[in-house]
């Protein structure tokens, strides 16, 4: 009887383990349309500001390989699956990290330098986003359009940058500039001369 009774115990778990076909099928159904849900929201919003506004911008990218790699990387979507995004994500992720190498002279600037920090920081939050196991896509289609709005603040400064540069200095100009800096001061504490 106490075999009996186990066999009959082991059968029921055994039973019991086992998962219905038709609910797991339903379940990859639904897991499907939903990642295809979140790769067509991701592909619909996934559209870059990435060409030059002007002049000055155009000038910068054949100067400044970096940037001009980064613009095309931005320029490029991928189209076939979330797997492409998620690779995409990491090539430009890595590409806003070398924004900071190589920076021309006239533009390697703290103002500059800032806004390459806040893209590439909101490169980096997609990167990240687009790698976790349940996607926000609707927080990447916003970081997309943040990232458009930094590339748009990047492309002034860089015009106003240049700008500022053609203004001519005025005669006089250069040494009352000079005169400001505070290294070139009288100190405050006098050297007392030598009495005789």
């Amino acid at each position: 009887m106490k075999f009996y009774f186990s066999g009959l115990l082991f059968l029921f778990f055994l039973f019991s383990c086992q998962e219905d076909p038709k609910v797991r099928a339903l379940q990859q159904e639904k897991e499907a349309q939903k990642k295809e849900a979140i790769f067509t929201t991701i592909n619909k919003g996934w559209n870059f500001n990435w060409q030059p506004s002007n002049e000055a911008s155009q000038n910068l990218t054949s100067s400044w390989a970096e940037w001009r790699v980064f613009l095309n990387e931005l320029g490029q979507k991928p189209k076939s699956s979330i797997g492409a995004f998620q690779q995409k994500a990491k090539t430009l992720s890595i590409r806003a990290v070398e924004l900071n190498n190589n920076i021309p002279l006239q533009y390697d600037l703290p103002e500059v330098k800032s806004r390459i920090s806040v893209i590439t920081t909101k490169v980096n939050t997609i990167n990240l986003y687009i790698h976790l196991n349940q996607i926000p896509d609707k927080k990447i289609v916003e970081l997309v359009k943040e990232i458009n709005t930094e590339l748009v603040s990047m492309n002034a400064q860089i015009d106003e940058i240049k700008r500022k540069s053609e203004i001519k200095i005025e005669d006089g100009e250069a040494d009352m500039i000079r005169m400001l800096d505070t290294a070139r001061a009288i100190p405050s504490n006098p050297i007392p001369k030598n009495s005789k």
